[in-house]
């Protein structure tokens, strides 16, 4: 009956995300490699071979112990209430959805799915480093979300749902209601007592990364060059944060001088976004001069509003929205960008600096998002069932900053 439940849940997952016709991706996805490359051929991805992915998944190691609608007995509303409650959340702060993403992102690259990045303290040591003050981690939000919801499964099931499970649904909705694709999570995490800094600070993938090291980093954690690039694309929702932008404006590793591979025209307009007065950031002092360039373009209503409100940063979506017709959030916009040169991050950027990785960009790009959602759905699976904590191992949290104290 499992195995039954799990093929229908899957066939109504694919069909719900993928509701627009490929279009141009099969052949753009047949012709991905190069005859003279050494790499197997990417073919485009069947609804069939899809359906055996995730079948499949059911029997390796990172799905041990772990159970579609884990809850189905000891707190059997339990999905409900994280679904109702993003809900009712996301109709207040739409970019929600892009910050559970990463934090999900950052937890499970450490460790597996484990909730550690949730920590205030470690093993109960206050004095012990925690995850959250690793740089990579400074940025995150969302922890009072999560919060949120375990109140109110709290309420209804003391101690029963595990941080790590409301995590890795919070994100799978969050992404649902931002337009992006269902998939299937399986539940039955247990949270992490203690915290990891030092991986957090070593292994969490860097902005101002090479392709080199990007693909390394998720090679590690079993990743191929396909997934790593449609994980990527989850930069097409949210914000990216102006401290990640400044340095490639004004400071490039180093250099005082911006990224020399953003065009002059594309630095203007991340200025207007990012730089305290539209030309020049006051956080460095090595700043590269205006005079150098030519002017910056007066900002428009919308992102003096921006600026005054606090939130600085520059989303994907927006920064190609004169250019660029997208009909959805969730769909190629990122890759476009890419491929007209305008990826925000370095790190981004540098996927049209590796051949197997370009053609990748470009094939996501060649259709309308059916392709880039099939395989998001499947990387985020594959990332959501990376070995963590399940059975005996860990604990429930009833407080997902604090581990429990044991006597």
């Amino acid at each position: 009956m499992k195995g039954l439940a799990f093929a229908m849940v899957v066939i109504f997952s694919v069909l719900l995300s993928l509701n627009n016709p490929r279009g141009e991706s099969e052949r753009a996805f047949l012709s991905v490699s190069s005859p003279s490359s050494q790499e197997p051929p990417v073919n485009l991805v069947s609804l069939a071979s899809t359906k055996d992915f995730f079948m499949e998944m059911t029997d390796g190691e990172a799905q041990k112990n772990l159970d579609y609608d884990f809850y189905r007995d000891t707190c059997p509303e339990a999905e409900t209430i994280v679904r109702d409650t993003m809900a009712q959340i996301y109709s207040q702060q739409k970019n929600v959805s892009a910050q559970l993403l990463r934090l999900f992102f950052h937890d499970c690259f450490i460790k597996g799915c484990d909730a550690s990045v949730l920590l205030d303290d470690s093993n109960g040591n206050k004095n012990h480093s925690i995850e959250k003050q690793a740089v990579p981690n400074k940025s995150l939000k969302g922890f009072d979300k999560i919060d949120q919801i375990k109140e109110v499964l709290e309420n209804v099931c003391p101690g029963v749902v595990s941080c790590a499970d409301i995590l890795a649904l919070a994100t799978r909705d969050g992404i649902v209601l931002a337009d992006g694709p269902f998939y299937p999570v399986f539940t039955g995490r247990r949270d992490s007592t203690r915290s990891y800094p030092d991986e957090a600070m070593a292994e969490i993938p860097k902005p101002d990364d090479n392709i080199t090291q990007t693909l390394r980093l998720f090679s590690l954690r079993g990743f191929s060059d396909r997934e790593t690039v449609s994980l990527l694309g989850g930069h097409n929702i949210g914000k990216i944060g102006c401290e990640f932008i400044q340095a490639r404006l004004n400071n490039f590793k180093g250099t005082g001088k911006p990224d020399p591979t953003v065009s002059p025209g594309f630095q203007n307009e991340m200025r207007i976004f990012c730089d305290d007065n539209g030309t020049r950031s006051s956080q460095n002092s090595q700043d590269w001069m205006s005079s150098q360039n030519s002017p910056a373009p007066a900002p428009s209503r919308g992102v003096l509003k921006e600026r005054s409100s606090g939130r600085r940063g520059m989303p994907y979506f927006q920064q190609l929205s004169s250019s660029i017709s997208s009909g959805r959030g969730f769909d190629t916009h990122y890759y476009q960008s890419l491929l007209k040169g305008r990826g925000l991050l370095f790190a981004d950027q540098q996927l049209m600096a590796n051949d197997r990785t370009a053609r990748l960009v470009r094939a996501y790009a060649s259709d309308d998002g059916s392709t880039f959602r099939m395989d998001f759905s499947r990387a985020m699976m594959k990332m959501s069932e990376r070995r963590g904590l399940t059975g005996s191992e860990g604990q429930v949290r009833v407080h997902c900053s604090l581990p429990l104290q044991t006597s």
